[in-house]
């Protein structure tokens, strides 16, 4: 099931998830025949807010790391805001050494990515880490390749977001941000932020175009992934509406 709209929840943040909500979702990755290689069980949650969904741009950024295989074989990768962390499970999959983050706060996510992580037998490093703060784990991170999966949603959130990235690119020269998001709007303050921070966008794709049709007819919404690196030349303009 594919779910486009953010759910609202009322009641208290630290209540258990209610078991009876809970599901198992299955992401099978296939090689060139069309065979299946692996897959990943996912955890999640049909109460609580949306880092226990599988959200689309999740399974378009998960699919593009399979199809990336090598590059990501052997990289030391970060995901931030993971939820339930499938892209970065996929990396995990394919031998990269990951670090899966969520906001420290949401105590109830990071509880499922270790669950998560148990559940298809992968030990990758689980932290808190909030956008915008700057306490001694994050000093410690040296990701080649960072990801995120629909972190572009919140505008209040996207300048801590893009001062976190920019640290980490800073802190791995030659390091690069993978991320898909939804065409909302916003893109302006995006664009504003990424040179405010000193970022690019080094490529912009169709989330669809690389999608198996047969994942691709169960998603919809206009989805992009971009590749953001530091930038190190002269300002260029680059446009992230298509």
């Amino acid at each position: 099931m594919a779910y486009f709209n953010r759910p609202s929840v009322d009641g208290d943040p630290d209540k258990p998830a209610d078991p009876s909500l809970t599901t198992t979702s299955h992401h099978v990755f296939e090689d060139d025949a069309g065979k299946s290689v692996f897959s990943i069980a996912i955890i999640e949650n049909m109460e609580e807010e949306y880092g226990l969904y599988v959200w689309p741009c999740s399974i378009i950024l998960a699919e593009y790391v399979w199809q990336q295989k090598a590059r990501f074989a052997g990289a030391n990768v970060v995901e931030l805001g993971a939820g339930t962390s499938l892209p970065g499970l996929v990396a995990a999959k394919l031998g990269a050494s990951v670090t899966l983050t969520d906001d420290a706060n949401r105590v109830e996510v990071l509880d499922n990515i270790r669950k998560v992580c148990d559940l298809n037998n992968l030990n990758c490093n689980i932290m808190g880490l909030t956008w915008g703060i700057w306490d001694i784990s994050i000093f410690n991170l040296r990701p080649t390749i960072i990801i995120g999966a629909d972190v572009l949603y919140e505008n209040s959130a996207f300048d801590d977001l893009f001062s976190t990235v920019a640290f980490l690119l800073q802190n791995s020269p030659g390091s690069v941000f993978i991320t898909t998001y939804h065409n909302r709007s916003g893109h302006h303050l995006i664009e504003f932020l990424m040179v405010k921070w000193g970022l690019k966008c080094e490529k912009l794709v169709d989330g669809f175009a690389f999608l198996p049709s047969q994942k691709a007819s169960k998603l919809s919404g206009n989805i992009q992934l971009a590749e953001i690196v530091l930038n190190c030349g002269p300002v260029k303009e680059t446009s992230l509406v298509k």
